[in-house]
């Protein structure tokens, strides 16, 4: 491979038509610089600089290479200074991974937040299964994974951020019991539940705590299209608070479950990745939505 340094001084050397001259441009004694063209002539096998008096010129090689090596010389240079923001942290990109309703609900005030810190940093959101979502973190396609809890993997580091409230939902005109309904109550509705994850789980759970095992006439891979099926009066569900906040308010009536059911979300990435930037920013903004939750 050629040697961007003894590139660098044969340019010198020829521009300057002095080995000293080049060795005062590039701060290095004038052996120095004598044996970085001696080792790109070795390396080419052809004489590249050849003295005319006491002028050091370039051979017939020498001006051949010449334009390449000033080519060569400008594209590393325009390599170095692309790298300058991510060097500063002016711009970056970061690959999320998320469940459909943190994509929906909560990413996007979060990514709101770190975009007016950082207005060039790329953001991709990647929504999936959080079997999916660990796997893709675990092989690095992606930066990080903001998922319900629970979330394992020998390689992974885990930040619970948020806790998201279950909620029973009916459609509206339904009447809750006072205390929110328990088991017993909700055992005997129509129940439109989400198909899988810690959220279904968390849901079963609660109705076995209580003796009963969930048997849902429908299951679903969205929670929007559950709040849509509620709202034509076609059953009751349990789902997030944060799914429940800003629209359907007219058509849903909702409460908390006796028990309680919370779930928590979790910041979720490699043990080893490397925190930049725009990686710390998105963060950074997603403990702040906690924060800020708690104020509302």
């Amino acid at each position: 491979m050629l040697n961007l340094d003894q590139l660098a001084a044969f340019v010198s050397v020829v521009d300057l038509g002095s080995f000293t001259a080049a060795a005062d441009k590039v701060g290095l004694t004038q052996p120095a610089v004598s044996l970085q063209v001696k080792l790109l002539e070795q390396r080419l096998g052809v004489k590249l600089i050849e003295r005319v008096g006491r002028r050091a010129q370039p051979s017939p090689a020498g001006l051949d290479l010449l334009h390449h090596a000033r080519h060569i010389i400008e594209c590393c240079s325009l390599a170095e200074d692309a790298m300058t923001p991510f060097r500063e942290g002016s711009v970056g990109r970061v690959r999320i991974g998320s469940g459909g309703t943190a994509s929906i609900h909560l990413l996007p005030r979060a990514i709101a937040m770190a975009k007016k810190r950082m207005p060039d940093l790329e953001i991709i959101v990647r929504i999936g299964n959080i079997d999916e979502i660990l796997r893709d973190l675990e092989t690095n396609a992606l930066d990080l994974a903001v998922v319900a809890l629970p979330a394992a993997g020998r390689s992974l580091e885990v930040e619970a951020f948020h806790e998201d409230e279950l909620l029973a939902v009916a459609p509206k005109g339904s009447v809750m019991p006072d205390g929110g309904p328990d088991v017993e109550f909700m055992k005997d509705k129509t129940l439109l539940l989400y198909e899988g994850g810690n959220t279904r789980r968390a849901t079963n759970e609660w109705f076995e705590a209580g003796g009963v095992r969930p048997e849902p006439a429908m299951e679903f891979g969205s929670v929007e299209a559950i709040k849509e099926l509620v709202a034509a009066g076609l059953g009751w569900s349990i789902l997030p608070d944060m799914a429940l906040r800003r629209d359907k308010s007219d058509l849903l009536v909702t409460s908390p479950l006796r028990p309680r059911l919370v779930r928590q979300l979790g910041i979720v990435l490699r043990r080893d990745k490397h925190l930049t930037k725009g990686l710390r920013e998105i963060m950074k903004s997603l403990r702040e939505f906690q924060a800020s939750d708690h104020t509302v």
